[in-house]
């Protein structure tokens, strides 16, 4: 039995030098930073800690893990890695290619969240923040910001971090990869958002592989969700829930 165990983690050991370094750096700190993110930057924690206003909770949630989505893995490259951050797709890039994509995609999703949108359950779950956005339109315009700061976050984080850290051992494979837990996350969001968080996250990565650059889908999903909010806000106020 202890012969056995011995060659097993002799085994272990010889698999574990031939790992990259980088590769696992990468998997565990999303990981960790994931765990972080769902334990103290959520609106549970703010429930269980600072209070109970709806409004207050998202604010708190959008800042918090947007920061710790972008921070950590900004401080990974430059101490870690010691890399620059334009290769983890902190860049321009390539700009035709990026913005062609991002107004085509738009285009297309703006349709879809129209006609989402004129389901009255829908709109009602939007924005999140609640109703209090609908009345008070420079509350709208700071929360839209906090929006922003998050998904700066959240699209770093899978976009830049993870897709551009992994594509040398990866490749193309990446893509998938980083849309599972992409995918995972939108858990809790309306069904069909749900399922259609597997698509965006296939179609953002290949946007940001091929214009090596994260700012389009960071851009892009922001613009998603300002329309999802904002067009909620109008369905309410004006009582409006029809396609035409």
């Amino acid at each position: 039995m202890i012969n056995y165990l011995r060659e097993e983690i002799r085994k272990l050991k010889v698999e574990t030098r031939n790992l990259d370094f980088q590769t696992v750096y990468i998997f565990l700190s999303v990981a960790i930073i994931i765990f972080i993110s769902l334990t103290f930057a959520s609106p549970s924690f703010y429930y269980d800690h600072f209070g109970s206003n709806r409004l207050d909770s998202r604010i708190y949630w959008f800042l918090s893990d947007g920061l710790l989505m972008f921070l950590i893995p900004v401080l990974s490259i430059k101490i870690v890695f010691k890399k620059k951050l334009s290769d983890f797709g902190i860049s321009a890039g390539d700009k035709k290619f990026g913005i062609i994509t991002s107004v085509l995609f738009f285009a297309v999703m703006f349709v879809v969240v129209w006609i989402v949108s004129a389901s009255e359950e829908f709109a009602l779950a939007y924005p999140q923040g609640g109703s209090i956005l609908k009345n008070d339109t420079g509350m709208f315009i700071f929360y839209e910001f906090c929006i922003l700061i998050y998904m700066l976050g959240w699209e770093f984080l899978w976009r830049g971090y993870m897709l551009f850290g992994l594509e040398k051992k990866l490749g193309y494979y990446t893509i998938f990869i980083q849309m599972i837990p992409f995918f995972i996350l939108h858990k809790g969001k309306p069904d069909i958002e749900l399922f259609a968080s597997i698509f965006a996250g296939i179609i953002l990565g290949i946007q940001a592989l091929r214009s090596r650059s994260f700012l389009y889908s960071w851009i892009l999903h922001w613009l998603v969700m300002l329309s999802i909010d904002t067009l909620s806000v109008l369905r309410f106020k004006y009582n409006f829930y029809s396609i035409f």
